[in-house]
């Protein structure tokens, strides 16, 4: 590979280029400098990086090139891309050892890599920071690069794009836990939503309180296991959902879903913002959840009769059929513009023991998806192959970092640092794309970029936007052609955009949201709903307008998302919208909608006993039915009369299922009791019944 060099990085480069098995890692000025030495032993010889591409199996018509190697790069953990279509690199060297643990004299760093002709290969390779220690991912954008640092996330300031720090770090935010022994589950994964946040992840092995610097204990916001995000702008950080393993991958449909990857439990799940999902291990935090989302795939990458440790000792012949493991990283949904029309929208994850990529169809189904099993769609030969991540370049290309190890997942065995791999997958040749620096058009380019058939230039061009808008640029003309773009057009996708770009510069306002609750398009409905229970404050017209909805809506993924709100919504609001959510009965048997309004309401009942009597003997959903009587059942020795107004209401209606629901709950809320007292009307319904 012909590299050309910045002089900050040429001692470095230098030195890595000495020697492939053991190279020298330059620290910062004053810190001795430490080896990079592999604590694995290699039981198996490993494969050249030429030998690593040619191990690779792909469908007819596609082609890997080799974008960057050892000695370029080594143990790449993380990807992202800039306004340039530039590749930025996340080397870890200080990833746990299960037998060592940590060595702090080690330093990660971020590379920024470079295709100049177009050829699928770096030619230009640059060292933007050397200073890190356990980096899990990196992110660009607002004048600088974000990198997650466990326990910090960091800002790197380059106001002037240089591709030198202007500065030391910046703590964004801290308390990010770093687990006792598990290293391998703590944050990671920094990605820019659709609504201008940054999101990322946190395993359950290192449950955190995370905040700006000096937040007390009491207004830090607990994370993990979860997806959690940070506002560039306002500087609000909040978890979005909770559960799973460890999450290392997530991203968003073409109608901004959110969904992520995960392992052991199940691979696959719908992020729907305040969910409670399976986790592997250990209670949720709020003991009144009673029950659980699970993933949305409908089958496992494993054979689920096996031991999920099994896989450390080698694949059974079911586990490889199956889909080659339970353990995943790194994800994308494709939305590029080069791969054939039958890979776009399916969602994509690398299997880590399988070493291979799987594909899951995402097909909707009643008021979330399912996750359906599709063709593998790689699989390399190579004992090495570690993906870790995958993105989509700027091209339509994918980039597949490869960690390059033969450890199982939790590096057990020790890490092979001297080796990392870089590949590139497109269809067909690789085209010389020249492209313009995103950052530097126009705003009107920007805004028609909104619906370029390339989802790269679409998200870059809205980041620009933002990223504008927050240095108090005047978006006057852009609001107005967004918001032309949105009702002129008539593709629901380019609406979409432009809806999610006017949010990111402040061209919405809470009564246009209002009105776009009644559009034809179930997404924009959906988002008009999520624009106006996280960006604005809720008032008496927002809350009358998701009444309206919750009543009158069809679409269950708009009601999921309604369900959702509930819990931005003041306690004494929720009633009435939860009321009339938990009478389709439709959704009755739904995988998640009548447990995200349960979320919903729970934290109201004790205020309102009264009105979750009154939910009960309404909804449709037996299990709400169930768990509404089991919360006040829980309390009753305390406030007993809300159990009479159940057993009251157990003797008055007719309906078998929901008296099974009530006595059900009633019977789990006095689980533990020897002896309960007794309500008044017991007696009577015991004889009614």
């Amino acid at each position: 590979m012909n590299i050309r060099l910045n002089k900050d990085s040429l001692c470095c480069v230098l030195v890595a280029l000495s020697g492939l098995a053991l190279g020298t890692y330059v620290a910062t000025a004053d810190e001795p400098v430490k080896e990079i030495y592999n604590s694995q032993q290699e039981s198996i010889a490993p494969l050249t990086p030429e030998q690593a591409l040619a191990a690779l199996q792909l469908p007819a018509g596609f082609r890997a090139t080799l974008f960057a190697a050892e000695p370029d790069v080594r143990q790449p953990i993380g990807m992202a891309t800039d306004s340039r279509g530039r590749l930025w690199v996340a080397e870890n060297y200080t990833y746990a050892e299960a037998r060592v643990g940590f060595d702090d004299q080690l330093r990660d760093r971020i590379l920024i890599f470079e295709d100049t002709d177009g050829d699928g290969q770096a030619d230009k390779r640059s060292v933007f920071w050397d200073a890190a220690n356990r980096l899990t991912s990196v992110e660009v954008g607002f004048g600088g690069v974000w990198a997650m640092c466990p326990p910090r996330l960091l800002f790197l300031p380059d106001r002037n794009g240089d591709d030198i720090p202007d500065s030391e770090p910046i703590v964004v935010l801290d308390g990010f836990d770093i687990g006792p022994s598990s290293h391998h589950n703590f944050a990671n994964g920094l990605k820019w939503g659709p609504d201008g946040w940054l999101y990322g992840r946190v395993g359950i092995a290192a449950p955190s309180r995370i905040g700006r610097p000096g937040t007390p204990i009491e207004k830090r916001v607990d994370v993990g296991p979860s997806i959690w995000r940070y506002q560039p702008v306002t500087k609000q950080v909040e978890e979005v959902c909770t559960g799973g393993t460890n999450s290392w991958g997530h991203d968003w449909s073409a109608d901004g879903e959110l969904f992520f990857i995960n392992t052991v439990i199940g691979h696959l799940w719908h992020a729907v913002p305040g969910a409670h999902f399976r986790r592997m291990y250990g209670a949720d935090r709020n003991p009144h959840v009673y029950n659980i989302i699970e993933q949305t795939a409908d089958h496992f990458h494993w054979d689920t009769q096996e031991s999920w440790g099994d896989a450390k000792k080698g694949l059974s012949q079911s586990t490889l059929a199956a889909g080659g493991g339970h353990a995943h990283s790194g994800m994308m949904i494709y939305r590029g513009n080069n791969w054939p029309r039958e890979y776009h929208n399916k969602l994509y994850t690398v299997n880590l023991h399988g070493r291979r990529l799987n594909c899951d169809s995402l097909v909707r189904e009643g008021a979330t998806y399912v996750g359906t099993h599709d063709k593998d769609f790689l699989v390399s030969e190579d004992p090495y192959f570690r993906a870790v991540e995958m993105i989509v370049g700027h091209d339509g290309g994918v980039f597949i970092a490869d960690w390059s190890d033969i450890g199982e997942c939790h590096e057990n065995d020790g890490v092979h640092r001297s080796s990392g791999r870089i590949f590139k997958i497109t269809y067909g040749a690789p085209q010389p794309l020249g492209i313009p620096d995103v950052s530097k058009l126009s705003n009107a380019e920007l805004v028609a970029a909104q619906t370029h058939p390339e989802e790269w230039f679409v998200r870059q061009a809205r980041h620009a936007l933002q990223q504008r808008s927050a240095a108090g640029d005047s978006m006057s003309d852009v609001h107005t052609s967004l918001r032309k773009l949105f009702e002129e057009s008539t593709n629901p996708l380019h609406q979409l955009r432009a809806l999610w770009s006017l949010g990111v510069t402040g061209g919405t306002d809470a009564d246009w949201l209002i009105s776009q609750l009644q559009h034809s398009d179930e997404y924009v409905r959906v988002w008009a709903v999520r624009l106006l229970g996280n960006e604005f404050a809720i008032t008496p017209q927002t809350t009358a307008a998701f009444e309206l909805v919750a009543a009158n809506e069809t679409s269950g993924l708009v009601l999921l998302h309604l369900a959702s709100a509930l819990q931005r919504l003041p306690l004494a609001d929720r009633w009435t919208i939860a009321q009339s959510l938990a009478t389709h009965a439709e959704f009755a048997d739904d995988a998640a909608l009548p447990l995200m309004v349960w979320y919903g309401i729970e934290p109201a009942i004790q205020e309102s006993p009264d009105r979750a009597v009154a939910l009960a003997g309404a909804t449709k959903f037996p299990r709400l039915a169930k768990f509404i009587a089991r919360r006040l059942t829980s309390n009753l020795q305390l406030v007993p009369a809300p159990v009479d107004q159940l057993v009251q209401l157990l003797g008055q209606t007719t309906e078998p299922e929901r008296q099974i629901a009530l006595l059900q709950g009633i019977s789990d809320g006095l689980k533990g009791w020897r002896k309960a007292p007794q309500p008044a009307s017991w007696t009577a319904t015991a004889e009614s019944l």
